[in-house]
């Protein structure tokens, strides 16, 4: 490495007054020295400006941008535009990165000649309901077999979280598409790898991530990103798998057993024997996390794990609703 590249991240942010602190003091904090930080503010009605006004009060290297659009894919798109690094990253407003999270960025995007490299998700909270949540973030259960959530070796992955890449990426295949509320860095990663481009995660790369403090909260996030999916493989049908179906397929399944329960005895034994291997399937998952991370988290793991499946269940089916006359709209990116 002759010269060592600027690395521009880029912090989206609505109401967060209760993490964007954390997350900028864990940025503050890196080992990384060419590093530049631009934060995008989507109209908080809370203290985060204020928050973050005072924290970039003496720093050049840092600066503020108001985002009209409030979405995500708006404030990363501006960060391009905006920018002047070589290699963008995008950090999560609820993130709280390791002290090497950047050097360990730079350094992987060099061994590797990846085009976007990011690290797993752990997910680490506070309060009873929010560490439970946590737990079952950081299990294959909650989460299927996306490895990048959990992986404790560099693997090569479809998407990550927190990407970071080179300019050059950007400029290849587009921005973001401020079309899509939801599941825009998923997007995103499915179009590069359109165009040949290789996605690595390397567990070196360490962040903590605040998952939402409670149930409702989750269901909300989870249904969205279902939701958003179904546009997601309306642009991209050749990244389909088939664990992204496995919510929707259970929820239909339910849906339908319990319509023709009364009139036809299959369907009443199939509701029956869904809900029992599902309830048997979700104790075990509670169960064997139980064992290791702590039995109090044991009497509500199995609800938690029935939110975010239900939740991305349902919303999968709205999506194919909502975006039922989409299949065959070019994308807008």
């Amino acid at each position: 490495m002759e010269k060592p590249p600027l690395v521009s991240l880029l912090v989206p942010m609505r109401n967060e007054a209760q993490y964007i602190r954390g997350c900028l003091e864990s940025i503050f904090r890196q080992t990384y020295p060419f590093i530049e930080v631009l934060v995008f503010d989507g109209l908080s009605t809370d203290d985060s400006y204020k928050i973050v006004e005072t924290l970039f009060a003496a720093r050049p290297n840092c600066q503020l941008y108001s985002n009209e659009k409030i979405i995500q894919a708006a404030a990363w798109n501006q960060g391009i535009q905006l920018s002047k690094g070589e290699i963008l990253g995008i950090v999560s407003a609820h993130a709280e990165l390791a002290p090497d999270y950047v050097e360990e960025l730079v350094e992987t995007l060099f061994r590797t000649q990846a085009d976007l490299v990011g690290g797993p998700t752990f997910s680490d909270s506070k309060g009873f309901t929010a560490e439970t949540i946590a737990q079952a973030l950081n299990s294959p259960f909650g989460v299927g077999n996306a490895r990048f959530h959990y992986t404790t070796k560099e693997i090569e992955v479809d998407t990550v979280f927190m990407g970071a890449c080179w300019r050059r990426v950007y400029e290849k295949i587009g921005g973001f598409d401020e079309g899509m509320v939801r599941n825009q860095d998923d997007e995103l990663s499915y179009r590069l790898l359109k165009h040949g481009g290789r996605i690595i995660c390397n567990p070196a790369i360490r962040s903590r991530y605040h998952s939402r403090p409670d149930l409702m909260s989750l269901w909300r996030q989870y249904y969205q990103y279902g939701l958003w999916k179904v546009r997601v493989l309306q642009k991209h049908p050749r990244q389909i798998r088939i664990r992204q179906f496995v919510p929707v397929v259970f929820v239909t399944a339910l849906i339908l057993s319990s319509i023709f329960a009364a009139s036809f005895p299959f369907a009443g034994i199939s509701l029956y024997l869904l809900i029992c291997c599902y309830f048997l399937a979700n104790i075990a998952a509670s169960a064997r996390i139980a064992l290791t991370r702590g039995w109090k988290y044991f009497a509500l793991l199995p609800a938690v794990f029935a939110v975010m499946h239900f939740s991305y269940g349902f919303g999968f089916l709205a999506g194919f609703v909502r975006f039922a006359g989409l299949w065959r709209t070019k994308p807008s990116v």
